[in-house]
């Protein structure tokens, strides 16, 4: 948001230089992204108003204008705004006039006709972003005056506002803040908050979504431009003048953080009240567009239709004209998840609902309802009623905190007496209840929400006292190992192994589309911010070959992924940390020199990086998953962690794979408490091994694991190693149903050299306990 200084010295005393100004808040928080300066240098630039305009004889897009600059000669200028009339005081840039934006102002002809000089839009000026139109200045500027003459000097800052720091977003909110952290009294004028009748006449069925609502009828009012001063702030704070009546609406909102609104009250049907949308309810909005409304949005309503979207935009049926005699004043407090829901789900933020949705202050509303009546009536002669009309009730106040001195101090790292404390926390406008020997008890005002536990207002503390007072030495200490850093200790060593064997880590949104959402069961959010993010995804896969298909089609040969992400399993979202795996194509993406012909990654690859985790007991069990072509449960030990396979050609097709998909996932929460496999570690061995090899036929359906098992349940003391090195299998030379394997076992001793013949002892056992315990064919 952009605040100006000038404005902002009007209630609270500022440091002498806005370096420290900025220094200040950035130290407490409140981050100052911008400075800028504004006005004071205009040289030719005079306030001119438009006599004559006609079109450009050669382009639909410009209008060529006479102007008067007060020189006593009518100056032709060819302008492409089309927001002004005929009558308008414009600020003019005369020829030879260097602009706070870079331009250079010279006769010069626009498409055939010559133009001399330019007429100004606010950007150009450097007095606000907008440039979709001409400055339109008050029917009471000086024609051939400088335009200086009506700008004041100012300082902008452009800050950046922290979403729980809804308070922040007004001049006087950060005046209350500045105030706080220099010591210096706040000058803000007090409003009464009396004036309501709470006679009914407003009828509110969703008070869930506004507890409190009010409008003030105000007649006879002359709607027309705003005078220099209103127009100056507004555009000081980036916004545009459109009329006087809204002017006031906007200038109490960006003075008091509370938005009003004002509607036609002429232009009503019967009594107002406030209601949920009707299914497909049609909505014409003040930006010219017509909105569909759900049950779920909250609707300002006459009683033939809807005349505003509570808390978002008003209707362009009921909004203030030139016409407008007697207005309708709305103040109101909007639930903030309401606001939130209903200009995300239309696409239509606001300034009042960038507002709303951080929650505005309930004591504050009437006392903008009366600033900005006040102004109608100095302004634009209105005659208010004596009391607003009101239904409703402001929310519940912010419950009481209480603060130990002690805890204070321990937190901080550094001793601050309790009467500094108590000075700070009464600036941040906090009023102390009941005192302790230890602490006190604090009543937390209607405008900071935010303040709800001890801590914050320790945050409060240290903000004003100043962190760069805590000592260096505090500021870095050694704290003992917690679960949260054996976890993240954990991840990082799954992603370098991983990333060491050429698989690259993906990262993708826990939120997926609507269409996705019935095949994954995944969780439907209550308020999607998009079709594209409607629900909690309940694995990390289908993301991993969404981006798998991404990477095929940019031809890529070979792609092998990993990602490290959360999911919500069914049927309370539980989070968990999950580990997925998607690898498609060639087993490497180039050829290699010695002119090996490329293999197709298969099973064995992703099985080969999962058992790169070293996950203690790792086995893989066959079953059987209406996703995947062939699938194979992952354990460790006897429990199941995860689950891995190829999917079928239909559905690798779907994602534009011409080769074998395999996939796996495994929730990591299992694995980090199974731990690391233990590493053992022995010296060089100094004797030489003897090898020797089994070859067998063995029934089909026997694993690879189960035959392992058995060779080492035999606890032969002098083998060592044994490798897996042939798999054949052919229905024309083999016996249907079996296949034929092949090992080689290694035996070694540690202190001497074997003989031949105690090797051909311990290996004849495995060999007979192979064939009399698995029906082992041993073949010579």
């Amino acid at each position: 948001m952009k605040f100006s200084v000038n404005w902002l010295r009007e209630f609270v005393e500022l440091p002498a230089k806005i370096e420290d100004l900025a220094e200040l808040l950035t130290f407490a928080g409140v981050e100052i992204e911008d400075i800028e300066e504004r006005g004071g240098n205009f040289d030719n630039v005079v306030i001119g108003q438009i006599k004559e305009s006609a079109q450009h004889p050669n382009a639909d897009r410009l209008s060529v204008t006479q102007v008067d600059d007060g020189s006593g000669q009518i100056r032709q200028i060819v302008c492409g705004a089309k927001n002004y009339k005929v009558g308008d005081k414009i600020p003019v840039a005369l020829p030879g006039a260097n602009l706070p934006n870079g331009l250079k102002i010279k006769v010069s002809k626009l498409r055939g006709v010559e133009s001399q000089g330019m007429l100004c839009s606010p950007s150009e000026l450097k007095l606000s972003a907008d440039s979709d139109g001409l400055l339109i200045l008050s029917p009471d500027a000086k024609i051939g005056e400088p335009f200086g003459s009506l700008v004041r000097p100012d300082t902008i800052l452009d800050v950046e506002i922290t979403p729980n720091r809804g308070d922040l977003l007004s001049h006087l909110g950060l005046a209350r803040e500045i105030a706080a952290l220099t010591g210096k009294p706040i000058k803000a004028a007090a409003v009464s908050n009396d004036s309501l009748d709470l006679n009914g006449a407003i009828k509110i069925s969703a008070l869930g979504e506004c507890p409190f609502y009010s409008l003030r009828r105000i007649e006879n009012v002359k709607v027309g431009p705003s005078p220099d001063w209103l127009r100056a702030k507004l555009e000081a704070a980036g916004m545009r003048a459109i009329n006087n009546i809204v002017d006031i609406s906007n200038f109490v909102m960006l003075e008091m953080g509370q938005p009003t609104h004002a509607f036609d009250a002429d232009k009503l049907k019967g009594a107002v009240q406030v209601r949920l949308a009707r299914d497909d309810e049609k909505f014409l909005a003040l930006d010219g567009k017509t909105y569909s409304l759900t049950t779920r949005d909250l609707v300002i309503a006459d009683q033939e239709r809807a005349i505003g979207i509570g808390g978002v935009m008003g209707g362009e049926d009921t909004g203030v004209s030139e016409t407008t005699r007697n207005i309708l004043l709305e103040a109101a407090y909007f639930l903030p998840a309401s606001i939130r829901r209903t200009a995300r789900g239309l696409n239509l933020p606001s300034d009042a609902s960038y507002r709303f949705e951080r929650g505005v202050d309930p004591m504050g509303i009437m006392p903008a309802s009366e600033r900005a009546t006040k102004l109608m009536q100095e302004i634009a002669g209105g005659s208010p009623a004596k009391h607003a009309d009101a239904t409703g009730e402001f929310p519940t106040a912010p419950v009481d905190v209480s603060l130990r001195y002690q805890r204070s101090n321990e937190l901080l790292g550094i001793e601050i007496q309790p009467s500094t404390v108590d000075k700070i926390l009464h600036g941040f406008g906090l009023t102390k209840i009941t005192a302790t020997s230890d602490g006190a008890t604090w009543k937390i005002p209607s405008y900071r929400v935010d303040l709800r536990r001890e801590v914050d207002l320790i945050e409060e503390v240290i903000r004003a006292h100043g962190v760069d007072k805590v000592p260096v030495a505090d500021r870095s200490r050694f704290t003992p190992l917690s679960e949260a850093d054996r976890i993240a200790d954990f991840e990082n060593s799954v992603r370098e192994r991983l990333v060491s064997l050429g698989i690259f880590e993906a990262r993708t949104s826990s939120l997926v589309s609507r269409s996705v959402m019935p095949a994954e069961k995944a969780i439907e959010l209550r308020n999607p911010l998009s079709e594209d993010h409607v629900a909690l995804r309940t694995n990390v896969v289908r993301g991993l070959l969404d981006v798998l298909a991404r990477n095929l089609n940019a031809g890529a040969a070979s792609v092998r992924l990993f990602e490290l992400g959360n999911i919500f399993t069914q049927p309370n979202a539980d989070e968990k940390r999950a580990l997925g795996f998607a690898f498609a194509g060639a087993s490497s993406s180039r050829p290699h020199w010695r002119g090996h012909a490329r293999r197709q990654l298969d099973f064995f690859d992703l099985k080969g990086a999962i058992e790169s985790l070293h996950i203690p007991r790792l086995n893989f069990r066959r079953t059987e998953n209406s996703g995947l072509a062939i699938a194979a449960e992952i354990l460790s030990g006897e429990n199941v962690i995860g689950l891995a396979g190829q999917l079928s050609s239909a559905r690798a097709a779907e994602f534009g794979a011409n080769s074998p998909v395999f996939v796996a996932q495994m929730v990591l929460d299992s694995l980090v408490s199974l731990g690391d496999d233990e590493k053992n570690f022995a010296e060089i061995e100094r004797f030489p091994s003897v090898t020797r090899d089994i070859a067998m036929l063995i029934p089909e359906k026997l694993s690879h694991d189960e035959i392992m098992r058995m060779i080492f349940t035999a606890k032969e003391p002098l083998l060592s190693e044994v490798q897996l090195f042939d798999l054949f299998q052919d229905k024309n030379s083999i016996e249907a149903g079996r296949k034929s394997v092949a090992y080689t076992l290694t035996y070694r001793d540690k202190n001497r050299t074997l003989t031949n013949d105690e090797v051909t002892v311990v290996h004849g056992r495995i060999r007979e306990k192979l064939r009399s315990e698995l029906g082992a064919e041993l073949r010579e």
